[in-house]
């Protein structure tokens, strides 16, 4: 993949990217804050890796047909927004648990800390049920490619360095974030962060919900 003119820019495209908000950053934030850095490390792989799928499949072409397909599309936007609706209640229920414990006196049930297997698979469902994230890929990747290189196999490499990028900028950023972790694990603090997180993942999957091609 040397002597390839559009990797300079193709870094560039990454990077800003990964620092855009989305579904992606809102969990990782989430995680890091209220479970720490190893929290959230299975949640970044797990995203890394739809992503990573989400490229070979578009390499392959089916990405393409699911764009395409007015039936795939929509069952894809429809979990897409299921998944990322039922996340953002799950937050705004802890939210409202831990407000109403701080109301009464009592002791909020801490929030549900999942395994890193749940956190892993949690970020590869809501990638993979993103459709725009499809969509994303498809107008993405070819602007890079060469017309003299393998589709397929440069897409691959492509994507490999953009998951190796983003994984090493999220961590950072869980790492950043995790530092802080005792404050935003204080009983108001928290629910003040479950409550905006559960927001903001019910009004991506609304988003979601009304995309369009």
């Amino acid at each position: 993949m040397d002597a390839i003119p559009s990797w300079p820019a193709f870094l560039l495209a990454v990077v800003l990217i990964a620092a855009s908000p989305g579904p992606a950053m809102a969990l990782i934030l989430r995680r890091a804050a209220l479970g720490g850095f190893r929290a959230a490390v299975p949640t970044v792989l797990g995203l890394e890796l739809g992503l990573y799928a989400w490229a070979l499949l578009a390499a392959a072409g089916f990405a393409g047909l699911v764009a395409a397909s007015e039936v795939a599309f929509l069952v894809l936007r429809v979990v897409g927004a299921a998944v990322l609706c039922w996340l953002g209640v799950q937050a705004l229920r802890a939210a409202w648990c831990e407000r109403s414990a701080g109301r009464s006196g009592t002791t909020a049930l801490p929030s549900s800390r999942r395994g890193g297997w749940a956190g892993f698979g949690e970020g590869v469902i809501v990638q993979l049920a993103n459709p725009k994230a499809a969509v994303f890929v498809i107008a993405f990747y070819p602007q890079f490619v060469p017309a003299d290189r393998p589709l397929f196999a440069t897409t691959a490499v492509f994507a490999l360095v953009q998951v190796a990028l983003e994984t090493v900028l999220y961590l950072l950023l869980a790492a950043g974030v995790a530092r802080a972790g005792t404050w935003f694990r204080r009983p108001r603090v928290r629910a003040w962060l479950e409550g905006v997180s559960g927001t903001v993942l019910v009004g991506l999957g609304l988003r979601v919900a009304v995309t369009s091609r």
